[in-house]
């Protein structure tokens, strides 16, 4: 079906920004600029009575659920608690999958489809932090922690907080075509589509060490990242045999040497690339990748964009 409505759904203390985003894309009206009407609604189970917000405002919704009922996409809203929404609230997302309709989180708001049933066996996501917790409330959802927003079967959920424009967008991209996205993106004063996914943004897990026996060694091993560093020679640093220093290692920081110190490079090629304005050359050189080359093989791969793209987004050199 064409998008002609969106219905927002409100649970308790829903958050103003994810709010204010969704309302950003589906509900100004610019038909001045060729972009289609739309009939925008916020709708909640008591209409006309105050709901706070995350940041203690007050809003008085002007639909109920029922104006949900009708809506070419339903969109749940972010909000702070992350505790089962009211059994109407989940009731009105079954009933709009159900009849055709698109669903669509943000943030938060895909524990609002979880409870409706309609993550089991989709892929989806949300925002890092939660995306733990979601696997374990509903552990047949197909939970991708590393995207900004993911698409299947009619269920749109996305990222944290501005990951819902891009979900939003993308929605307007497939149902009005890419001109009108790229319309309304103009106007907000973002890409029509960004590159890469939520993982360049969550610090990347460097394991720490839980006994003592190591520190020095973990240290010297943090000071010399430019340095070949082959397990045996390790292990001779460690007053160890290279079999007891690999099992001793794993025992001790819950992964290999080589793991380990590859999380050390890349953590601190995020660091250069964000405070300097080094050559990407220089900094896999400094890190001890060896060349540009395997710097961006392993960027991409654990970081999930290119070095030189997260420096435009992160730098903060001067």
């Amino acid at each position: 079906m064409p998008l002609r409505t969106v219905a927002v759904v409100l649970p308790p203390r829903p958050s103003l920004f994810e709010l204010g985003v969704v309302r950003e894309v589906f509900g100004v009206d610019r038909t001045d600029d060729g972009v289609p009407p739309i009939d925008f609604r916020i709708c909640a189970e008591r209409p006309g009575e105050p709901l706070e917000l995350d940041n203690g405002l007050v809003l008085l919704p002007p639909y109920g659920l029922e104006a949900a009922d009708d809506a070419d996409l339903v969109v749940a809203a972010a909000y702070e608690s992350l505790a089962p929404p009211g059994p109407a609230t989940v009731e009105t997302f079954r009933r709009a999958h159900a009849r055709g309709a698109w669903v669509l989180s943000v943030c938060s708001g895909a524990f609002v489809l979880g409870e409706a049933g309609l993550l089991d066996g989709r892929r989806c996501t949300t925002h890092w932090r939660h995306t733990a917790e979601l696997s374990r409330r509903y552990p047949t959802a197909e939970v991708d922690p590393d995207v900004l927003f993911v698409e299947d079967d009619r269920v749109i959920t996305s990222a944290g907080t501005a990951a819902g424009i891009d979900a939003c967008l993308h929605h307007v991209r497939c149902e009005l075509g890419a001109a009108v996205a790229s319309r309304i993106a103009r106007r907000m004063v973002v890409p029509p589509q960004r590159e890469g996914g939520q993982r360049q943004y969550i610090e990347l897990p460097v394991p720490a060490c839980s006994a003592d026996s190591l520190s020095p060694l973990l240290t010297w091993m943090r000071e010399h990242l430019h340095q070949e560093q082959p397990v045996s020679d390790l292990a001779q640093r460690a007053a160890m045999s290279p079999r007891t220093f690999a099992r001793r290692f794993v025992a001790e920081t819950g992964t290999t040497p080589a793991r380990w110190l590859l999380l050390q490079r890349l953590d601190h090629a995020r660091h250069l690339l964000e405070s300097t304005d080094l050559a990407v050359e220089s900094v896999a050189a400094r890190c001890g990748f060896g060349s540009a080359a395997l710097l961006r093989h392993h960027f991409a791969a654990h970081v999930g964009v290119a070095p030189s793209d997260y420096r435009r987004t992160f730098s903060t050199a001067v």
